[in-house]
């Protein structure tokens, strides 16, 4: 008996004595670390998990005390490809290089609020990285986000304009927007892609289908999630560039990133002003930000991100219909804006398999349309003053664990702040809205050989709508593994819910005309969707086809409640559906050559809207603005001396409204081509230019709002330091 003990008490000291620790750093193909990646440490024998980390500023992670044996390490990097690599724990810093990853296995993040290929997320996403980003050098998000798949922007006239996205026949205000971490929508999903300066964002992501589950109220078709770059070369790097174009357009900007030792940095600045085309159309935006993080422990992290912009846009307003210019543009209507977000991030890899994440923001949103001129020429042109001073604030604790390699958990809690003014200070009174929301949400992924499943749902408690439990359910089948040419073949099939919340303006507002309306429940969405995903050519394509069907419940409506007084009410009584098809292509036709192709069919109908005072939106009719036909098609090339892009966006005819009883009830299809190339001049410096609206096509986005013409912006990049 003693010497059993004995014996045991060796094994277990000689197991202590042999555990070393383990350091590991994940770099791209271009030999650059890669932050933010998670990292699985295996016992190789069993397939059962050790340990999950999550890399450094300068791309490493350190697992403590790992036992010799036979082991695994598993990385998850967005942009990049599934990494499963044998290893031996050494005194050596272990390097994973990571490569591009094929059409069908591509790692997101907003897929799942967690790195996760999306074939085990079962959903539709695609992504912008910087290095994307850099060739296409937008100047507002609209201007990315219109060339992926399944996503239909739309501007109200030139630079500046407020732009609004449609995703599969949903509302502009059904998608959910997160910056840096934080929800930068109005309370009820208002937000303007027009006015987002792109600088130093390091990765853009969009995931298509209802994800209120995930994310709360607005993600009713979709979610858009954006993220400042990450200071990593232990040497810093200053970059300063320039460009100007035609209309007065020029753009001047600056960044300084770096790591050193546990502390990483990334400071940035932007200014852009052009004249634009015509009277009125001038726009400028002034933006700085900055990502600092610190290494606390080797499993503690903490990370603060702040942004702000400050926008200015004449409004030449609604004037040229298809072409034909009926009335003149206003002469000196103006919108301003005044954007300030920051969050505070504290990440926990601890104990073994657990990731925490506690984080902390506020958004202020501020924004200003004024009209002070009465101009006879326009139709119903009159003076206006309209103000909205927004305030979101909260606190969220996101955990996940990894059960299995095949089994990950993820659960949360969200509390946020939301208050606010709008209305028109000339005409009193404003609108007051305050409510504290609070929501737990929970998601389940599961891979069984063949089969994937996601089990999730999302409680919350709304001071507005009151309580709401949202549901989400899918699953995937690999019906076949495949060949060379044809390389597997996954059906999917998802059911789910999206709410959302109403607007300041519908909940709160009051006045000699309108009651109010504190009753008002959410706005919902019962989305469902089936499609399949064929891989082909040993997995450098994926070819997806996706049918889905949203039917949108409770939309809020003005209605009149006494005809005598005209005073009326907002009220949850409109409902219609949205159903259609979705078509992608997307993979390398050479390592260094990149393609995404999407084409969607969006049948859209009003089944009820008692209110409606238009014709435009009595029920049998298709909603305004949502084109049946509509693609995208976006071809980069990056290399190292050289880079460009092909980029094409294709609306159709769609419905819509001059609002002014003119009887114009539609806008004409359209197609725009963008081109844009760099070229390393030499190690410090680059040259670029953009070609947008390549073509010089005349057309209008929204109808009344014609859009610029050709126009082309040139300029040289300055690097120094860094690596």
């Amino acid at each position: 008996m003693r010497f059993s003990r004995f014996v045991l008490c060796l094994s277990l000291l000689t197991t202590i004595c042999s555990a070393t620790d383990f350091t590991v750093k994940v770099i791209d193909p271009h030999s650059a670390v890669v932050s933010g990646a998670q990292v699985q440490l295996l016992n190789k024998a069993n397939n059962s998990l050790l340990a999950v980390e999550t890399t450094s500023a300068e791309g490493l992670v350190v697992f403590r005390d790992v036992p010799d044996g036979d082991l695994q390490l598993r990385v998850l990097a967005p942009g990049f490809a599934v990494n499963t690599s044998d290893a031996s724990p050494s005194t050596e810093v272990f390097t994973i290089s990571l490569r591009l990853s094929p059409a069908t296995e591509t790692v997101t993040v907003t897929a799942a609020r967690t790195p996760v290929a999306n074939d085990v997320a079962i959903t539709e996403a695609s992504a912008l990285d910087a290095r994307q980003l850099e060739v296409m050098h937008p100047t507002a998000a609209s201007d990315s986000l219109r060339y992926l798949p399944g996503a239909v922007v739309e501007t109200a006239g030139q630079r500046g304009g407020i732009a609004s996205l449609f995703v599969r026949g949903g509302d502009s205000r059904y998608n959910k927007v997160i910056v840096d971490g934080v929800p930068v929508n109005d309370p009820g999903g208002t937000f303007d892609f027009g006015v987002i300066p792109m600088t130093e964002f390091d990765r853009v992501e969009f995931v298509r289908g209802a994800e209120s589950t995930l994310y709360g109220s607005d993600a009713m078709t979709s979610v858009v999630q954006m993220w400042t770059q990450t200071g990593s070369t232990p040497v810093p790097e200053l970059t300063l560039g320039a460009d100007g174009g035609n209309f007065g357009t020029a753009n001047g900007y600056g960044t300084l990133t770096g790591a050193r030792g546990r502390f990483d940095y990334a400071l940035f600045a932007d200014q852009f002003n052009t004249n634009g085309q015509g009277p009125n159309a001038d726009y400028f935006n002034s933006s700085q930000g900055a990502n600092l993080g610190a290494r606390i422990t080797d499993h503690i992290g903490f990370r603060f991100r702040t942004r702000h912009s400050n926008s200015r846009t004449g409004v030449p307003g609604e004037w040229k219909f298809n072409g034909s210019a009926l009335m003149p543009p206003d002469s000196e209507q103006f919108a301003a804006q005044n954007n300030f977000l920051a969050s505070a991030e504290l990440s926990i890899s601890a104990p073994s398999r657990w990731q925490h994440h506690i984080t902390g923001y506020e958004y202020n949103h501020r924004r200003s349309n004024i009209d002070s001129v009465f101009e006879p020429d326009r139709i119903f042109d009159f003076p206006f003053n309209s103000l909205a001073n927004i305030n979101r604030a909260g606190f969220d604790y996101q955990g996940s664990y990894v059960e299995r390699s095949w089994a990950q958990t993820t659960f949360g809690y969200e509390f946020e702040d939301e208050n606010g003014f709008v209305g028109d200070p000339t005409a009193p009174p404003m609108t007051h809205g305050l409510r504290r929301n609070h929501a737990v949400f929970g998601q389940q992924l599961l891979t069984l050989g063949r089969v994937s499943l996601v089990l999730g749902s999302r409680y919350v408690h709304n001071e507005t709508f009151g309580d709401k439990f949202v549901p989400r359910a899918a699953a995937a089948v690999q019906l076949l593994q495949g060949g060379n040419t044809f390389s597997g073949t996954q059906l999917r099939f998802s059911y789910a819910t999206g709410i959302k919340a109403p607007r300041f303006e519908e909940s709160f507002a009051e006045g000699p005309f309108i009651l109010p309306s504190p009753e008002l429940k959410a706005e919902q969405n019962r989305a469902f969707e089936a499609g399949i995903q064929q891989g082909l050519f040993n997995g450098k394509f994926a070819l997806t086809a996706v049918y889905y069907n949203n039917l949108f419940r409770d939309q809020i409506d003005f209605a009149i409640v006494d005809p005598s007084t005209f005073l009326g009410q907002y009220m949850n009584i409109n409902k219609s559906i949205a159903h259609g098809a979705e078509v992608e292509l997307s993979g390398h036709l050479l390592p260094r050559l990149s393609l995404s192709a999407g084409y969607n069919y969006a049948s859209t109908q009003i089944l009820q809207a008692p209110a409606a005072f238009d014709d435009i939106h009595q029920p049998g009719n298709p909603l305004i603005r949502r084109p049946k036909h509509s693609g995208s098609l976006l071809l980069t090339y990056l290399g190292n001396r050289w880079g460009g892009s092909l980029a094409g966006s294709f609306i159709g005819r769609r419905q819509d409204s001059d609002f002014l009883g003119l009887g114009i009830h539609h806008a004409a299809g359209y197609a725009r081509i963008d081109l844009g190339a760099w070229y390393k001049i030499q190690s410090h410096v680059t040259a670029y230019a953009n070609l947008e609206n390549a073509l010089n096509k005349e057309y209008e986005e929204v109808l009344g709002y014609p859009a610029l013409g050709i126009n082309v912006r040139a300029g040289l990049r300055f690097q120094f330091g860094g690596e």
